[in-house]
């Protein structure tokens, strides 16, 4: 984990760290631009949790975040999604979702305790939650002082978009797992066609524990829809001619559709 590396991060002119994560969604990429923007006196610290299992425009939305910040996003990870899967021999769901905390939530509060611990002081982390989701609490309000931005200037998705498309920054569809357990039907189908090799090595990894348990073991829930649960029989399925009704195009709408979440779904992989 990068968090072995000594290095020595500044501190703003409060005397503790400033830190925004960034996950690459719409919410956290327009806090970003415009925090670093507004607020030049404040060395901020901008970092993201990748999992290894990202979709390319994913890697490219991050480079091209460190060139519009003029500067590295500082990369947290503990381990891969495979390494993990590797270790339990088990594939991530709804049950054991161990790979939001391990890949996410635990590496990051190991970087906040440790820069809590370098200034003697409680971090600022800027979290990416709109005024229009009131609802909504950050991750570690106990470990720092947690900061909403977006909520401070009154910012709900309209003032989000509207920033972005001015600044013509485009947001990938997808900023979350590739093989994640809880996309949808269409993402899966995606997947297959647009990144035959991530569907194939999902697929080489049911397979795997499957035989392994002595039970089948998928990635998709199989009481979700009616199709089969097994990403090996939703190939077969495609490959013949069966297709999701209305395709892909019905449920991906705008790059900034706000309802690319299935409802009570964490926001943490696409904030």
């Amino acid at each position: 984990m990068p968090l072995k590396d000594h290095t020595t991060y500044p501190t703003g002119p409060d005397g503790r760290h400033h830190v925004v994560g960034l996950s690459g969604g719409k919410d956290s990429t327009a806090m970003a631009i415009r925090l670093k923007r507004d607020r030049p006196n404040v060395p901020f610290i901008f970092f993201c949790t990748p999992t290894g299992d990202e979709l390319p425009a994913m890697q490219e939305h991050w480079a091209r975040l460190e060139s519009l910040l003029g500067e590295p996003l500082v990369r947290l990870t503990n381990g891969t999604l495979d390494s993990w899967i590797e270790h339990y021999g088990a594939l991530p769901n709804w049950r054991q979702r161990w790979c939001t905390r391990l890949l996410k939530i635990e590496p990051c509060l190991a970087f906040l305790a440790r820069l809590q611990h370098a200034a003697q002081a409680k971090p600022a982390l800027y979290v990416g939650l709109r005024a229009d989701e009131e609802e909504r609490k950050g991750l570690y309000s106990e470990q720092v002082d947690t900061l909403f931005p977006l909520r401070e200037w009154g910012w709900g998705l309209p003032e989000v978009v509207g920033f972005l498309r001015a600044e013509g920054v485009e947001i990938p569809k997808r900023t979350d797992c590739a093989r994640c357990y809880d996309q949808r039907l269409v993402e899966w189908q995606n997947l297959w066609r647009e990144h035959p090799d991530i569907y194939a090595h999902a697929e080489q990894q049911e397979a795997q524990i499957s035989e392994a348990r002595g039970k089948l073991v998928t990635f998709r829930s199989r009481t979700s829809d009616t199709w089969p649960a097994a990403l090996s029989e939703l190939r077969e399925k495609w490959e013949a001619g069966h297709w999701l009704r209305g395709e892909y195009e019905r449920r991906q709408g705008s790059l900034f559709d706000d309802d690319d979440a299935k409802p009570g779904a964490c926001r943490v992989c696409r904030l």
